[in-house]
């Protein structure tokens, strides 16, 4: 795949962050390219003609506070205390498991 260096490279708001700009058949040739470029931290914006189709950028992690589990909770009435063995407890519920668990809370 031959990637833009010049014309087709930006910088993004986050500064180091490159914008590469490519055209949709160009993506679909390398998809695992675009991919690849993606995970080592560049924007990739997808062209469709002259307008951008599609952005890729490295998905945020989805974290939660303890604050909001707790809030969580305590919205669905739950009884759990959070003692001195809170974190081994918790430790032996998720290894007890061999699928991933459920979220019923979202």
């Amino acid at each position: 795949m031959s990637w833009p260096t010049a014309n087709g490279v930006s910088w993004g708001i986050m500064t180091g962050m490159a914008v590469i700009r490519i055209p949709e058949e160009e993506a679909a040739r390398d998809f695992a390219g675009v991919i690849a470029r993606v995970s080592a931290g560049e924007e990739v914006v997808i062209e469709r003609g002259n307008a951008p189709a599609v952005v890729l950028r490295v998905a945020d992690p989805h974290l939660r506070r303890l604050s909001d589990s707790l809030r969580l909770s305590e919205e669905h009435g739950s009884t759990a205390t959070l003692d001195g063995n809170f974190g081994r407890d918790l430790e032996a519920i998720v290894n007890s498991h061999s699928e991933p668990l459920q979220n019923s809370w979202e």
